[in-house]
């Protein structure tokens, strides 16, 4: 399921809330995302307000978050509000932001809301589960006979 976020609103909300996130910027809030949106399997699209930084290398590779300045004269917001419409599959989309005005426009079309807290909420529950590896049985189990007794001959030679 696609994702569109609100760039300014989280970025502001995560700078604000977050002890640990307090001087994050545009850069290092998609990175975050990007890894979010890999271990879930989806792919986003974050929208910013203005020009963003003169030197945008820094989003250069992020993987999984598209991201977009909204330029001169121009608000994310009407972005957002335009992908919204263009969706030919809105019900698919997922719109991130606690901006009223996106919320009504991602409603009229069908699309799920997310608000600002909440995603950042489970972004952070789901980056903090700690990944289960499955060891194979025979780490702990050990050899076989057989298999200790090829190892040994193997090595005799």
């Amino acid at each position: 399921m696609p994702v569109i976020i609100d760039g300014h609103n989280l970025l502001w909300l995560v700078q604000k809330l977050s002890e640990n996130f307090h001087s994050i910027d545009g850069v290092g809030l998609c990175r975050i995302i990007s890894g979010y949106l890999k271990l879930t399997g989806e792919k986003g699209e974050i929208i910013f307000d203005g020009t963003g930084p003169p030197d945008k290398s820094g989003f250069d590779n992020i993987s999984n978050l598209e991201v977009f300045f909204a330029g001169v004269g121009k608000d994310a917001d009407t972005i957002i509000e335009d992908k919204i419409r263009a969706s030919t599959a809105p019900r698919r989309l997922t719109v991130v932001s606690s901006d009223r005005r996106l919320q009504k426009a991602a409603r009229t079309r069908k699309a799920p809301v997310v608000k600002s807290n909440v995603f950042w909420s489970n972004l952070q529950k789901q980056l903090s589960r700690k990944k289960t590896i499955s060891e194979p049985a025979a780490k702990r189990h050990g050899l076989s006979e057989s298999e200790t007794e090829q190892w040994l001959k193997f090595f005799e030679s």
